[in-house]
C-alpha cells in the first residue's frame, strides 16, 4: 500500500516528509521518493529499495524548500526502480499517487499522439500529463485539477504540487484514504493519521470523491462537481499505535474499508494492468502438468478456498479436492505426486493447515502457500509463496484477508487457465479486465450501502437465529456471512447451499426467522428464487443481497432489498462479500460486544 505525504511548511521539509514516511513502512514498499519546490523550481530525490537509501541519496544531496510531497511506492504498473519511483514531474507538477488509474492506457495514447513524452511505466504519469496539457492550455491550478479528475477513472489517492504555486498542495480521494493535518501556521497530507502524528493530532479525513487545495490561506474542499463542501476537524490518538483506526470506531470497520486499496496492490502482484494479463512466479508448480490440485484451511481462509476451487475447476478445468485442515490432515487421503496442493492461512502459522501441508508433502506434492505473512512456517516449508499482501489485519474476524486471498485465488486460477490452454488470450484479458475494475467497485459499494446496511443491523441485532443461502461461489458466501455474524454478534447463524433448503433447514423458517439470501444475477439466479419463494411461503423474513438486474427481475416480498452493482462472476464472491461484512459488523456495535477482539477467539490458531 503506497504512502502519501506532503507538508506546507514553515521551515525546511524534507527531513520530516521521509522521517513521516517511515510511519508508514508497515504498508509495505519498494522504492520511495521526495519533492520540494526550493526558489521557484521543483527538485526531487529518489531512490529504489527502502528509505535508508533515499535517505543515503539526501546525505550526499540535500534538498532545500519549504513545501513538499513524498510517497513509498508499491509498483503496480512498471518494475520498482528509481524512474518509476514517485514523485513526478511534468512541465511544472510534481504528483505522488496511491492506487491504480484504470483508463490509463486510452489516455496514455492520446497523450502521446497530442506529442506527449512518456518517461516511466507507471498509471501515474498521466495523471501529471494531464495536469500540464491542461495548463498550457490556459486553466488554471483549481481547474486543470477538476478536469483532470473528471477524466480518470480508478481508486486513488493524489497530492499534486506545482511549480508555480510554493503555498499550496492538492489533493484527491476516490477510494484509498487520504487526511488533512492543521499544524501551527503549517497544514499536511498524509495516507493515515499515522504518519500526521509526529506534527498534529488534529485531521480532517478526506471523504469519497473529495478534492481539496491546502496551503496556507487555509483548507478548501470540493466535491467531485466542484461545489464546496465542509468535513470535520477531529482529534486523533494516532500517535499511540503503530497502525491506527483513523476515523473508524474498530479496527474491523477500517480493515472493511481498506480493501479496494489492499485489493489494488495485492492484484499488483499477480497480474499485468497494462496487458490485462495473468503474471505471477508459480515457483516449482506447473499449472500445464499437475492433474489435480488439493486445497485445506480453516475458518474464513477456507472458505476462500471453497470460492477458488469452483474458480480452478471452472477455468482451468483442475478437478479440486478440499477439505477443512483438521478433517484434511486425519482423512489419510489418497494422493500423488503429479498433484499440488495449495494451503491458505492469514497469519501462515494455523496448526491444523501446517500439518496437512505436511501430510502433502510427504506424499511428494509440490505445495503453494497462500499466507500474508510471508515469514511464516507455512510459507517458508512451501514450494511456491503466494502473499495476499493485505497489510497487518488487527480484527480478530477476518475481512480484507478474505477479500485479499479470493482476489490471489482468482489471479492463479485464471493463470492456470492461460498455462493449460483451457482459456484463450481474449478470454484472459477479459477476466483480468474485472479484476482491475473491482477496486473502484467495491469502493463504489462500500459508499452506497453504508446507511442501508447500519439500519438493517439494528433490526437484526433483535434476531436470535439467522440462516444464509446461495447458489455457486455464493454458497460459500454464505457460510462465510453466518460465520461473520456468529463469531462477533454471538447471534446463532448457518449458512446453507440454497438447493439443501428442503432437505432439513426449510423446518426452521417462519415469520421470526430471517433469511439472508445471496443471489447475484448469475446462472444460479433462477434456482435461487425459486428456493426464497419456498421461505416466502412460510413467512420468512427475506433479505435479498442482489444485483439490479436481479432487483428487477424478483417480485417477492423482502424486508430489505440490498442492490449491488452488476459485476462479472468471477469478482461477484468479492463485491458481495461487502455487505455481509458490514451486516455483521453493524449487529455487533448495536449488540455492544467487543468486536476487534470476540470473546474466545484468537487471531492465530496455532495449537491444535
Amino acid at each position: 500500500m503506497c504512502g502519501i505525504v506532503g507538508i506546507v511548511g514553515t521551515g525546511p521539509v524534507a527531513e520530516r516528509l521521509v522521517d513521516a514516511l517511515t510511519r508508514l513502512e508497515y504498508r509495505g514498499y519498494d522504492s520511495a521518493g521526495v519533492a520540494t519546490i526550493n526558489e521557484g523550481k521543483l527538485d526531487r530525490r529518489r531512490a529504489e529499495g527502502k528509505l535508508v537509501n533515499l535517505r543515503g541519496v539526501l546525505a550526499k544531496e540535500p534538498l532545500p524548500g519549504n513545501i513538499g510531497i513524498a510517497h513509498t511506492r508499491w509498483a503496480t504498473h512498471g518494475v520498482p526502480n528509481e524512474t518509476n519511483a514517485h514523485p513526478h514531474f511534468v512541465d511544472g507538477v510534481a504528483v505522488v499517487h496511491n492506487g491504480i488509474i484504470e483508463n490509463f492506457a486510452e489516455i496514455k495514447q492520446e497523450l502521446i499522439a497530442g506529442g506527449a513524452t512518456f518517461e516511466t511505466q507507471t498509471d501515474t504519469e498521466v495523471v501529471a500529463q494531464l495536469l500540464a496539457r491542461y495548463r498550457r492550455e490556459g486553466l488554471g491550478r483549481r481547474q486543470a485539477m477538476h478536469e483532470m479528475l473528471k477524466r480518470v477513472t480508478g481508486a486513488y489517492a493524489l497530492a499534486v504540487m506545482f511549480e508555480d504555486d510554493p503555498s499550496t498542495l492538492m489533493a484527491a480521494r476516490s477510494g484509498p484514504p487520504l487526511a488533512i493535518g492543521y499544524g501551527r501556521g503549517e497544514v499536511y497530507l498524509g495516507s493515515d493519521a499515522v504518519a500526521l502524528s509526529p506534527f498534529t493530532n488534529e485531521v480532517t479525513y478526506l471523504h469519497d470523491g473529495d478534492w481539496a487545495i491546502v496551503g496556507k490561506d487555509g483548507v478548501f474542499i470540493f466535491d467531485l462537481s466542484g461545489s464546496p463542501v465542509s468535513r470535520p476537524r477531529q482529534i486523533t490518538q494516532a500517535a499511540a499505535y503503530l497502525v491506527d483506526k483513523g476515523n473508524h470506531r474498530h479496527f474491523m470497520e477500517k480493515e472493511i474499508y481498506e480493501q479496494p486499496e489492499v485489493i489494488s496492490h495485492a492484484l499488483s502482484h499477480y497480474v499485468d494492468f497494462a496487458e490485462r494479463r495473468a503474471r505471477f512466479d508459480s515457483g516449482t508448480i506447473d499449472f500445464s502438468k499437475v492433474t489435480g490440485l488439493a486445497m485445506s484451511a480453516c475458518g474464513t481462509a477456507f472458505l476462500a478456498a471453497s470460492i477458488g476451487k469452483y474458480w480452478f475447476e471452472r477455468y482451468a478445468r483442475l478437478p479440486v479436492e478440499i477439505d477443512v485442515a483438521s478433517e484434511f490432515r486425519y482423512r489419510e487421503m489418497p494422493l500423488s505426486p503429479d498433484q499440488a496442493a495449495l494451503f491458505i492461512s492469514q497469519s501462515g502459522e494455523t496448526a491444523d493447515t501446517l500439518a496437512s501441508l505436511r501430510y502433502c508433502k510427504e506424499q511428494g506434492l509440490k505445495i503453494g502457500a497462500v499466507v500474508n505473512v510471508t515469514e511464516s512456517t507455512i510459507a517458508r516449508e512451501a514450494d511456491a509463496i503466494f502473499p495476499i499482501l493485505a497489510g497487518p489485519e488487527i480484527g480478530v474476524a477476518s475481512t480484507k484477508a478474505f477479500t485479499c486471498q479470493l482476489a490471489v485465488l482468482a489471479s492463479l486460477a485464471i493463470g492456470a487457465a492461460r498455462a493449460r490452454g483451457t482459456i484463450d488470450e481474449a478470454t484472459e484479458k477479459t477476466l483480468v479486465r474485472h479484476l482491475t475494475e473491482m477496486p473502484r467497485i467495491m469502493s463504489r459499494v462500500l459508499n452506497l450501502i453504508q446507511p442501508q446496511m447500519e439500519a438493517l443491523s439494528r433490526e437484526l441485532s433483535k434476531c436470535k437465529d439467522v440462516l444464509y443461502i446461495g447458489r455457486g461461489t455464493s454458497y460459500p458466501l454464505a457460510m462465510e456471512g453466518a460465520l461473520k455474524l456468529k463469531e462477533i454478534s454471538y447471534i446463532h447463524a448457518e449458512g446453507y447451499a440454497a438447493g439443501e433448503l428442503k432437505h432439513g433447514p426449510i423446518a426452521l423458517i417462519d415469520e421470526n426467522m430471517p433469511v439472508i439470501v445471496i443471489a447475484p444475477h448469475d446462472r444460479f439466479f433462477e434456482k435461487t428464487v425459486s428456493n426464497m419463494q419456498e421461505v416466502a411461503a412460510r413467512g420468512g423474513r427475506i433479505i435479498f443481497i442482489t444485483d439490479e438486474k436481479g432487483a428487477a427481475a424478483s417480485t417477492l416480498p423482502t424486508v430489505a432489498t440490498i442492490v449491488l452493482p452488476e459485476v462479472d462472476e468471477i469478482i461477484a464472491p468479492m463485491i458481495f462479500s461487502l455487505p455481509i461484512q458490514l451486516l455483521a459488523y453493524h449487529t455487533a456495535v448495536f449488540m455492544g460486544t467487543d468486536v476487534d477482539q470476540p470473546r474466545n477467539l484468537a487471531k492465530s490458531v496455532t495449537v491444535e
